[in-house]
């Protein structure tokens, strides 16, 4: 099978994982990155309160997001481009807990996407002194990239599974995570994954 797959990053507006503010999204084909897409969002009622941490790391303001479709609009945007692709983020139980937490505050059905994180490649495949997604991305080859814009973060991610799948030799996300001994998991309808809030 090729190495194909979905790279995505969620920002939030604070500390609820239902309060997706903006999504990046990449599509990769054959080992190659071939679309890129991303749009911001309205967090979903109860979770639309704007931290200053939040809008420190990422830029985006309660005025931004005005005009912006809410989550039940943009689900099927997002379900569209990714389609039946694993997805693949850095810290992947956060942006799937965004997925999962947004969807349980809208009542929409969150999608059983299959899922891998680049942070846990990279551990395996690389040796950093940190593996923050600029320094990860760097070291594969995409630096100098503005960190915290969802796009941006996704391309990002894209890159480092692209490279690390060339350097263990691994055809698609299934034998890289075999390859580099970390699990491909899957959201469950019950329960969001394990959440990690450290920084990305």
């Amino acid at each position: 099978m090729p190495l194909d797959f979905t790279a995505i990053d969620f920002e939030t507006a604070n500390s609820s994982n239902a309060s997706a503010c903006a999504v990046g999204l990449v599509r990769v084909r054959d080992g190659e990155i071939v679309d890129r897409t991303g749009w911001l969002i309205r967090p979903p009622a109860g979770h639309d309160v704007f931290f200053e941490l939040n809008v420190r790391i990422h830029g985006i303001r309660p005025e931004d997001v005005v005009d912006a479709a809410p989550w039940s609009s943009q689900l099927a945007d997002i379900v569209a481009f990714a389609a039946d692709d694993i997805l693949v983020a850095h810290n992947a139980g956060f942006d799937m807990a965004v997925l999962k937490r947004a969807c349980d505050a809208t009542g929409d059905e969150c999608p059983p996407y299959r899922y891998a994180c680049s942070l846990q490649v990279a551990r395996r495949v690389y040796r950093l002194e940190s593996y923050r997604l600029p320094f990860v991305a760097a070291e594969a080859g995409f630096a100098d990239f503005p960190h915290h814009n969802a796009t941006a973060d996704a391309m990002a991610c894209a890159h480092v599974m692209i490279d690390a799948a060339r350097r263990v030799g691994a055809g698609d996300i299934d034998a890289l995570a075999e390859a580099v001994g970390v699990r491909v998991s899957q959201i469950a309808a019950a329960e969001a994954p394990a959440v990690s809030f450290a920084v990305a």
